[in-house]
């Protein structure tokens, strides 16, 4: 049995659904909320440092190993927020800690490509900041760039899986090496292999990814089939 903890935005309704639903019973999700992070997208920034503390501490009293925040968008505040944010994560969890924005970075890596294309519901000013984030943080080039809602991201539970499958089709180009679908509270785990068969490229999501990053820091080797091809093939991170 293997235990692990995310940290959710007090909004999403999704992270509890896909991972305690759809994996096997040897992995075990523990799940505490947290106010909005800052997208660096508002004109008033939200914080909550100390709630992180305070909710990651809890996780780690449950013997989690490993803990993640599962607010992508967070990690576009400032260029040293996954590092400080992870720092904060780590020492009051005393385990190792990951945010969904670094994992799909890491992602993108560890499955041998640079050119991707944003495919999400979040508003277009927030797609650009994620642009500038993997062009500068990972040296990754962003071919093609979609929304497909721009609304909240409460509503995002509510969006039709479809809306995604088409914006990656119309998207789709050759020079694209793999489809990247951030938003944690959108639901994408049970279609990811679908879309996937579709364009022929991989798919890589912020749930998704987020779980294959804590599946490597906790060295849990198996594979999870059907839930797209970074979690079917494992690779190393």
């Amino acid at each position: 049995m293997h235990r692990f903890g995310v940290l959710v935005p007090s909004t999403n309704t999704t992270v509890e659904t896909e991972y305690g639903r759809l994996l096997p019973p040897s992995l075990q999700v523990h799940v505490a909320r947290i106010p909005l992070l800052s997208s660096g997208a508002e004109t008033t920034p939200r914080g909550g440092d100390a709630d992180v503390d305070y909710q990651a501490r809890l996780l780690g009293s449950a013997k989690v190993e490993v803990v993640a925040l599962a607010q992508t968008a967070a990690g576009l505040s400032s260029d040293d927020f996954d590092e400080q944010i992870t720092k904060r994560m780590s020492e009051a969890a005393g385990v190792p800690a990951i945010t969904s924005a670094r994992a799909i970075g890491l992602a993108v890596r560890a499955l041998g490509a640079r050119r991707i294309a944003l495919v999400s519901p979040y508003p277009i000013p927030v797609l650009e900041l994620l642009k500038r984030h993997y062009t500068v943080k990972y040296g990754l080039e962003v071919v093609a760039s979609e929304t497909f809602s721009g609304t909240d991201s409460v509503t995002y539970p509510t969006l039709g899986q479809g809306m995604a499958r088409d914006a990656i089709a119309q998207t789709d180009r050759p020079e694209i090496e793999v489809f990247i679908v951030p938003g944690g509270n959108f639901p994408t785990m049970s279609f990811v292999s679908e879309w996937e068969h579709a364009i022929g490229k991989p798919v890589i999501t912020s749930n998704q990814a987020a779980l294959w990053a804590m599946l490597q820091i906790m060295r849990v080797d198996d594979k999870l089939p059907g839930l797209g091809q970074l979690l079917d093939e494992m690779p190393a991170m």
